[in-house]
Formats: C-alpha cells, sequence, structure tokens
C-alpha cells in the first residue's frame, strides 16, 4: 500500500503563488505518472496537471502559463508551483499517482486532499 503525503495548501489572496508538493511513501513503487487534481464544492474533480514517465507535462487551459508541475524521481515527490493565483482556483487539490511495484502489482493512489483557498 501506498500512501501519498500532500503539503503545501493554504489561504492566499489573488494573485499570490503557493506550492504543492505530494510525496509517495514506498520507495518500492514506482509511478507511471504523478499529477494533480481539484475539486471545487458543487464541481466534479478535474485533471488541473499530469507528468508522466516521459515527462510530457500536460496542463488544463485554465491553468497553463501560471501553474508548472515537476518531480523529482528519486524522492517519489511531485510538485505543483502556483502562480498568479485566482480566485477560481480554490479548490482541495489532491495528488494522484498510478504505477507498478517490483512485483508487477499495480495500483493507483490518490492524497488526502489538500485545500487551496485564494481570496479576491
Amino acid at each position: 500500500q501506498v500512501q501519498l503525503v500532500e503539503s503545501g495548501g493554504g489561504l492566499v489572496q489573488a494573485g499570490g503563488s503557493l506550492r504543492l508538493s505530494c510525496a509517495a511513501s514506498e520507495s518500492t513503487f514506482r509511478p507511471t505518472s504523478m499529477g494533480w487534481y481539484r475539486q471545487a464544492p458543487g464541481n466534479q474533480r478535474e485533471l488541473v496537471a499530469i507528468i508522466p514517465n516521459s515527462g510530457d507535462t500536460r496542463y488544463a487551459d485554465s491553468v497553463k502559463g501560471r501553474f508548472t508541475i515537476s518531480r523529482d524521481n528519486a524522492k517519489n515527490t511531485v510538485y505543483l508551483q502556483m502562480n498568479s493565483l485566482k480566485p477560481e482556483d480554490t479548490a482541495v487539490y489532491y495528488c494522484n499517482a498510478p504505477g507498478y511495484f517490483a512485483d508487477y502489482s499495480f495500483g493507483n493512489y490518490w492524497g488526502q486532499g489538500t485545500q487551496v483557498i485564494v481570496s479576491s
């Protein structure tokens, strides 16, 4: 079993920045990709950014040019640098990591979520 431990959420004014981190607890787990999703009240969970092993990052149109996703594979950690935050970025942000263990078993894991609130 893998735990994804998130940190870095909080309250920020519009135009400010936050950096989210997500670390996988199990070193034998090899993610095929790592990503960030978010869910605002009353809305479905949506993809924010994803970075597969190829490094070919993908972003939601609403965050392109403002958010940057990166990975530290040695630490099994993914980051989300969020700049020029807007009130509409307010949501619970979830880390996601599908991948394989040494015995080739597969798992798809989610973090517990971290709240981001952007005030106007």
